[in-house]
């Protein structure tokens, strides 16, 4: 079978390690992790799976919950072929899928602090990306051969589910073995735990998302700036109804 989708990313594409810089003005209870909903802002497959344990520095939401979440990530990862029915996934692939997703993310969070990697996590995550993964393959269809291009379509081998398992842990290899893993970043929000990859010309992207975290943080500036120039305000009509200010 062949798969269409968003795999793409998996082909190559903080607050604790150099995620945004200064100080965030966005509200603790408030962050662009907020519900239950899966996450793909992190520019890499293996970083939007890392995701899926969210606001892990204050309560963790936990986005797999159960073997049937697991099976709508990957198709909502784009890494089932299209049309099919989810995967049927039990307790002991959700239990390997946790495990990966975790050693991913201390592997990815030493690689921000310039801390050594942990054999036992590098372990992990070699286990599984020898297995056969997600192939991609051009396909020609009929939008595409009118436009004189081609589509990505991916081929697996073997079960589908463990198939996208061993290309979300590929990427990941990928992804801390290259240059890009010093690009990737922790989002400015305090409260918000998503990582992302940082390709900005300028190397100066601060969010998760601006939709999310940006726009918290843009509504929370402009709160306390008007909260500022309300009090200084107040505070000049009260010099002035004391008739001036004091000696």
């Amino acid at each position: 079978m062949a798969t269409t989708g968003s795999a793409a990313g998996a082909a190559g594409g903080g607050r604790r390690g150099g995620g945004g810089g200064g100080g965030s003005e966005v509200p603790d209870a408030a962050s662009g992790e907020s519900g239950p909903g899966f996450r793909f802002v992190g520019g890499r497959v293996c970083l939007d799976f890392v995701a899926t344990l969210g606001k892990r520095h204050t309560d963790p939401v936990e986005r797999l919950p159960e073997p049937a979440a697991l099976a709508r990530w990957f198709d909502a990862a784009g890494l089932l072929p299209t049309g099919a029915a989810a995967p049927q996934v039990g307790a002991a692939g959700l239990a390997q899928a946790r495990v990966l997703r975790e050693a991913l993310n201390r592997l990815v969070r030493a690689a921000m602090a310039g801390r050594p990697y942990s054999r036992t996590d590098i372990a992990v995550v070699n286990r599984v990306a020898v297995l056969p993964d997600l192939a991609p393959q051009l396909a020609v269809g009929d939008q595409a051969a009118e436009a004189g291009g081609a589509e990505v379509r991916w081929q697996h081998r073997g079960p589908v589910a463990g198939a996208a398992l061993a290309t979300v842990a590929r990427d990941g290899v990928l992804l801390l073995g290259g240059p890009v893993a010093g690009r990737v970043k922790e989002c400015g929000n305090p409260v918000c735990s998503l990582l992302f990859v940082d390709d900005s010309q300028a190397g100066r992207r601060r969010w998760c998302s601006m939709e999310r975290c940006g726009n918290l943080a843009k509504v929370a500036g402009y709160r306390a700036r008007a909260r500022r120039r309300d009090t200084a305000q107040e505070a000049g009509a009260a010099q002035d109804a004391e008739g001036g200010p004091p000696r």
